[in-house]
């Protein structure tokens, strides 16, 4: 198995901004979620507060859909958010060893238990119990087989053709599955298709789902298994097709968000929003369910 270097495929660190403009109604309305919290912190802590980004972390399947929420918070907030996209396990690790965040949103709810356990996770301001949170559900994530645009191997959900037609393969790429949720789920699914051993031998590993994507989507790989959120993403779906597949393949891929020790009122805010309708709305958009 061969690793494909960070520096072909970088880690994705965005300030995020807006798409578009929400009538002026809209916006005064809305506006309101991060003022409300910053209020009880005091004038001059909500000021800085409020003039500095939120610090967010994602896994990297959300890449797109989580793009478009964020977009829109800042519209109709006025809020900043600094969101970098990576390996979920990289960032847990990266947490428990004193990597500076406010929100993580992890693509297994497990990295998010890890850190609530360690104590390094908060409850909301004003919660009856100040004990170590762990968290909110905000999707369950699939996957899917991706090739080039131009690939002739036929897609199904069982990967008859990519079996038939596994000669045209040179490389196949998934996520890493030591720390990337996504890869783990595709070595499961591959290996309840009875296809890992073949797989093996043509095995390249991303760091993250999102640089596995890329080596699909560039033609250095000639298949693989990313997320299904990523290829249904209009800017991938471009230069490649998918398939997704049966979800009784692996294990259930049950994406968590916490808040962490640091969090700011205006983080309170970006959290309570991603589990409104709007942002569910975006998310099954990009094939996540609740």
């Amino acid at each position: 198995m061969r690793r494909i270097s960070p520096r072909l495929f970088p880690d994705l660190t965005t300030p995020v901004r807006s798409l578009s403009k929400e009538s002026a109604r809209r916006r005064a309305l809305l506006a309101g979620i991060v003022p409300l919290a910053l209020a009880a912190a005091g004038p001059r802590q909500a000021s800085a507060q409020a003039a500095r980004p939120v610090r967010l972390l994602a896994a990297s399947d959300l890449k797109f859909a989580l793009t478009l929420v964020l977009a829109r918070f800042q519209s109709e907030t006025g809020q900043k958010v600094e969101a970098s996209f990576g390996s979920s396990g990289s960032f847990a690790q990266q947490i428990l060893q004193g990597l500076p965040a406010e929100l993580f949103m992890s693509a297994d709810e497990d990295f998010v238990y890890r850190l609530a356990d360690a104590g390094l996770t908060r409850t909301l301001a004003g919660a009856a119990s100040a004990a170590a949170d762990r968290g909110a559900r905000y999707a369950v994530g699939r996957i899917a087989l991706f090739v080039p645009l131009d690939s002739t191997i036929a897609l199904d959900p069982q990967l008859r053709g990519l079996k038939a037609q596994w000669r045209q393969v040179r490389k196949f790429v998934i996520g890493n599955p030591e720390h990337a949720p996504y890869g783990r789920a595709a070595m499961q699914a591959l290996q309840k298709l009875g296809m890992w051993e073949l797989v093996l031998p043509k095995l390249v590993l991303g760091e993250n789902i999102s640089q596995a994507t890329q080596f699909v989507s560039t033609g250095a790989a000639q298949a693989g298994i990313t997320a299904l959120s990523l290829a249904l993403a209009p800017e991938v779906a471009k230069s490649g097709r998918h398939v997704a597949l049966p979800a009784n393949l692996h294990a259930p891929l049950r994406q968590r968000m916490v808040l962490l020790k640091s969090a700011t009122p205006a983080a309170e805010a970006l959290y309570g929003y991603l589990q409104g309708a709007g942002a569910r709305e975006i998310f099954a958009r990009y094939g996540f369910s609740a």
